[in-house]
Formats: C-alpha cells, sequence, structure tokens
C-alpha cells in the first residue's frame, strides 16, 4: 500500500500555519528537532503513528484528518482540505465558493467531461 506522504506533510504545515505556529514552535511543542518537523512537511522523512499523534494533539486536529486520502475507498477524499481552505471564510464567502464548486460539478457531469472516474467518487 502506497502512503502519500506529501499530502500529510502538506496538511500538517497548512494546519500548522493556521494556527499561527512555526516549525520551530511545533517542534518545541511536540518535543522533536525542527529540521524532523521540516523533513515530514517536505515528506523527506516518513512520521511515525506517534509523531503523528503529537502532531495532531498540538494542532487541535485528528489523525485520520492528517492521513484522509490514503485509502483506497475514501468518499471523504478532499474533504479536510476544503475544510482548511474554508475555515477562515465569511459565511458570504463559503456561499460564493459553494455555488462555484456546485456549477463545476454540474458542467462536469452535463458535458461528460468526467474520464478515468466513478462519478460516484465525487
Amino acid at each position: 500500500m502506497h502512503v502519500n506522504y506529501k499530502t500529510i506533510g502538506k496538511r500538517i504545515k497548512e494546519t500548522r500555519i493556521q494556527q499561527h505556529l512555526t516549525q520551530a514552535e511545533l517542534a518545541e511543542i511536540t518535543d522533536m528537532s525542527v529540521s524532523y518537523i521540516c523533513c515530514i512537511e517536505n515528506a523527506k522523512k516518513h512520521a511515525s503513528l506517534e509523531s503523528l499523534v503529537r502532531i495532531s494533539n498540538v494542532l487541535g486536529v485528528t489523525v485520520d484528518e492528517l492521513l484522509n486520502g490514503n485509502q483506497l475507498h475514501n468518499p471523504t477524499e478532499y474533504q479536510t482540505d476544503i475544510d482548511l481552505l474554508m475555515s477562515d471564510c465569511s459565511g458570504s464567502e463559503k456561499r460564493f465558493i459553494f455555488e462555484h464548486i456546485s456549477a463545476a460539478k454540474s458542467i462536469l457531469r452535463n458535458n461528460g467531461w468526467i474520464l478515468t472516474e466513478k462519478k460516484d467518487n465525487y
């Protein structure tokens, strides 16, 4: 099984930035080195389960949120990414984004532009 460490690192970095934490601050709180945090975020090293638990506890997210998208059959593959993207949006911004996503989905399906994946994966 392939684990997408780039996605995990990206989620850690995005969440850390949203929490207004530097790599140094995250490293200090989790009792890890700054270079290790940097390597995890850049997928140069693979975080252990213990490291992921410590990081997720500090960032206030679940390990599931960090690992999301690594399962073969994952109906919520981009949900965490969307949640992170919209976390600092106002209600009207969220509605605007929702309307655009809905329109894009309709256009894709109505024009048959979904080529390689089943519709139920969307």
